[in-house]
């Protein structure tokens, strides 16, 4: 089953936030809770947590690419 890494919600005025870099590349294997992409908003930098364990099946927003809350970031294929 694939399961999408989702932007979340950062702060209460924060509509989007900048894909600085991701932990994983596609075909890595991802526990759930894992570290897997690093994302910045005007206020603060995170790291948001694979929501699954499986594989990175896709990447759907690059690096240093804006990404909207509730986009779709990538995929990742379940076990």
């Amino acid at each position: 089953m694939d399961v999408p890494i989702v932007m979340p919600q950062l702060g209460v005025d924060i509509e989007e936030a900048q894909i600085d870099e991701w932990l994983k590349a596609e075909g890595d294997a991802v526990s759930e809770g894992d570290q897997i992409v690093i994302v910045t908003t005007p206020k603060v930098t995170l790291e948001l947590e694979a929501p699954a364990t499986g594989v990175l099946k896709s990447i759907a927003v690059p690096a240093d690419e804006i990404a909207k809350v509730g986009t779709t970031l990538g995929i990742i294929a379940s076990d």
